[in-house]
């Protein structure tokens, strides 16, 4: 399971909405609803494709799915294991790299809700990334966009600390994903 950072911990209550067609559901979102900054920090990311297009069809997925405020706006940082290993290590107290991590944007006290608001940063590893997928014999695109919705979930609040958040956060993973074509990533990590 992808391990992330998330000082604030809250499990939306919003049903998911109804799944779209799989011809619907790859047509790119709507602009102002979730922008998506890719930032190229560190690391060897050259195996996985077009980085930019999967990001992007992974976040319109996601927002079309869960409830996001309109305009906004999330930053995946492409980094190394070095990278996420310091992050880890500094944020978390774990001296290792992991897959992705989470840093929810923590709003100054006393600021109320925006519009449009800075969710925060989704931090992922290269080597981790495609050793899982190759592992696993996973299409890397299709991990990286798992890590994507999976860390863009953390962000809006979602989380798997308890059984139940975790059947919740994983099955509504399966659902998102299943509408741009990526087979349930969690049947694919318990094949040997």
């Amino acid at each position: 399971m992808p391990a992330e950072v998330h000082p604030q911990t809250r499990v939306a209550g919003d049903s998911p909405r109804a799944p779209l067609p799989a011809d619907v559901a790859a047509e790119p979102e709507p602009p102002g609803r979730l922008s998506v900054t890719l930032v190229e920090e560190d690391g060897d990311w050259s195996g996985f494709g077009a980085l930019n297009e999967a990001i992007q069809q992974a976040a319109a997925a996601l927002a079309r799915w869960v409830s996001v405020v309109s305009g906004s706006e999330a930053s995946v940082v492409l980094g190394s294991d070095a990278l996420v290993r310091r992050l880890n290590r500094t944020y978390r107290g774990k001296d290792a790299a992991t897959n992705v991590l989470s840093f929810p944007f923590q709003r100054p006290p006393g600021a109320g809700p925006e519009e449009g608001a800075y969710l925060g940063d989704v931090v992922l590893a290269a080597e981790t990334v495609q050793l899982e997928a190759d592992e696993r014999g996973i299409e890397r695109k299709r991990h990286l966009q798992h890590l994507v919705v999976h860390g863009l979930l953390h962000l809006l609040g979602y989380d798997h600390d308890t059984d139940s958040e975790a059947e919740a956060m994983e099955r509504l993973e399966v659902d998102i994903l299943a509408t741009i074509g990526v087979s349930d990533p969690y049947a694919a990590a318990a094949v040997p």
